[in-house]
């Protein structure tokens, strides 16, 4: 979760939301790193969970992600959740809940639905506060710039 953090700190100045994510493979070694690219690429699904994602199976060279660990600072939205189901990781880590938007047991838990033939470990609240302060940071800049 550290190294998410620092990946996360990384966004201010880029418009986008400060958000890490990494994959573990299962010895734990980090084979895919994101942040959100939305602004800076001007892709909806610029989300760092998808750009670590797609890291991870470009570094094994497939798509199934089996054995290994997807940890991200803030909690993962739908399309975030389905990926980790579709990708077929084991384990969903992740920092700060997201009220409005979170899929891993805020607003919906996809990643629990009993419905699909995946469902990974889910160890939330790692490091909360701290991914919440990044997150609080930006957007109190966000508003400060907003109103200058």
């Amino acid at each position: 979760m550290r190294r998410a953090l620092g990946l996360a700190a990384t966004a201010p100045g880029t418009g986008d939301v400060p958000i890490g994510a990494v994959v573990l493979d299962p010895d734990g070694q980090v084979i895919g790193e994101g942040v959100n690219v939305r602004e800076r690429d001007g892709d909806p699904s610029g989300h760092a969970e998808m750009v670590a994602l797609r890291a991870a199976a470009d570094h094994l060279g497939q798509w199934r992600l089996t054995g290994c660990t997807l940890v991200v600072t803030l909690e993962p939205c739908t399309m975030c959740a389905g990926a980790a189901v579709l990708a077929r990781v084991d384990r969903v880590v992740f920092g700060a809940y997201d009220e409005k938007a979170g899929a891993v047991g805020s607003l919906w838990d996809v990643v629990r639905d009993r419905r699909l033939n995946h469902r990974p470990e889910v160890v939330a609240g790692v490091l909360a506060e701290d991914s919440a302060a990044l997150l609080d940071a930006f957007f109190a800049q966000q508003r400060q710039a907003g109103s200058g």
